[in-house]
Formats: C-alpha cells, sequence, structure tokens
C-alpha cells in the first residue's frame, strides 16, 4: 500500500502545482480575507456534532479556578470564538489569533456569549506569546489549531510559560489515523491538497506524541472518533496540568 499511496500523493501533488507557485508568489493571500468566514460556516456543524465532546472537556474547568477571581482564559487560535458558549459564566477571555480577519465574526460570537468577559485580541502566533505575561493565565484553550502552526512544540512551550502553575493546557485537535487504515492512506494522498484548502492545516500530524513529550506533569488524552468527514475521524481530545 506504501507504494501505492506514494504514486497517489505524487500526483495530487503535481494537480496543486499551481496552487504551490500562487502561494510562493502571493497571489494566495486573498485567501485569508476568505478563509474566517468559511471557518465561521464550518463552525456551527463542526459544533453540533461536537457539542457533547465539547461539553465534556470544558466542565473540567471547573478544576482549574483560582482561589479567588475569575478563571482566566487564554483562547490560543481563537477564530470566530467556537467555543465560548461552554466557559462558565464570568470567565475573563483573551483572544489570540494570526489572521487578523477572524475579528469581525469573532465579535459576533461575543455579543451571542454576554456570559463572559472579553480582554483584548491579540494578532500572533501561538509560538510567540510575547504580549501574555508568564504564569498570567489559569488555563490555555487550543482546539484545531495545532493541525496548523509551525512549530507545535514550540506552542506548547509558549502555553506552558504564560500558564500559572498548576495551569492547564485543554486541547480537542484532529490527528492521523492508525497506520493500518484507509483513513491513514487518504490523510496522506490528500494532504497536498487539504493543506491549501485548510490554511496550512495539516491531517497527518501525530499530535499527541507533542503533548507527551512537552513535560507537563499531568496529562488527561483520550483518542476518540469524530462524527466528522472521514479525514478527520481521529481526534485527541483532553487537557495537561503544568
Amino acid at each position: 500500500m506504501t507504494l501505492f499511496m506514494n504514486a497517489c500523493a505524487l500526483l495530487v501533488k503535481v494537480l496543486t502545482l499551481p496552487l504551490q507557485i500562487a502561494e510562493v508568489i502571493g497571489l494566495l493571500s486573498f485567501y485569508k480575507r476568505v478563509f474566517p468566514l468559511i471557518v465561521y460556516k464550518i463552525s456551527i456543524s463542526y459544533n453540533d456534532k461536537m457539542n457533547d465532546n465539547k461539553r465534556e472537556l470544558f466542565r473540567n474547568l471547573d478544576k482549574f479556578f483560582p482561589q479567588k477571581g475569575s478563571l482566566r482564559i487564554l483562547e490560543l487560535g481563537c477564530g470566530s470564538g467556537a467555543n465560548f458558549e461552554h466557559y462558565p459564566t464570568g470567565c475573563r477571555i483573551t483572544c489570540i489569533d494570526p489572521n487578523p480577519h477572524f475579528q469581525k465574526y469573532l465579535e459576533k460570537s461575543m455579543a451571542k456569549n454576554d456570559h463572559l468577559v472579553y480582554g483584548s485580541f491579540i494578532v500572533a502566533s501561538g509560538e510567540n506569546l510575547k504580549a501574555v505575561e508568564d504564569n498570567s493565565v489559569d488555563v490555555v484553550v487550543c482546539t484545531l489549531v495545532l493541525c496548523s502552526v509551525k512549530d507545535t512544540q514550540k506552542v506548547l512551550q509558549e502555553a506552558k510559560r504564560v500558564l500559572r502553575p498548576g495551569g492547564a493546557f485543554f486541547f480537542l485537535e484532529h490527528v492521523v489515523s492508525d497506520p493500518s487504515s484507509w483513513i491513514y492512506f487518504f490523510q496522506h494522498v490528500l494532504q497536498p491538497f487539504w493543506y491549501y484548502f485548510g490554511d496550512g492545516c495539516e491531517t497527518t500530524r501525530a499530535t499527541w506524541k507533542h503533548l507527551e513529550a512537552a513535560g507537563f506533569s499531568d496529562l488527561q488524552l483520550r483518542h476518540i472518533q469524530a462524527p466528522l468527514f472521514f479525514v478527520l475521524k481521529p481526534h485527541i481530545v483532553g487537557y495537561a496540568v503544568k
């Protein structure tokens, strides 16, 4: 199957060559304006299908409230704010995303979820959180983000830096499937095309390995099969404690 998979992947790479060239010369920059709208629309369906998983995950936020004051949440790759409805009343939210064009969709979600207190929207990558102080938040939330960051390990180290001792990193990510499965085959074959559709998204990452190697004091991680398009079915969900 490996030879066949490699041949198919090569064919897809050839077919996406015009997209590769367009990216190099900057012609795809317009897509960063369109992508937030696509995410906003898709997140409605995703939230509906993953509602039970999100509710179960974010129920654990109660474990990380500080002794005094509100729960401080930093959301990496906040996108259009699809997680806001699951956060407890009174949480203070700081949003970070490298794409500034998400802001107007983010504001729509903020208006719908006025049970939360919103801070600034910071335009930055997860690898560079210099705008956030050390040990300054109780929880970092990162959902459907580690599939597209440039340096997963750097993102996790930055998350640990800004978390207070005993704080937690919450995650929900699609990952690569078992190598013996047909999903794994199609993930690798379609990846060259998926990269452009998903603005850098990769379906072939074993993200749980990075979490295991990140040096958290406790890691609560489950593998699940999400009710989604087949190449996105394999997911990991959980939280890691600093």
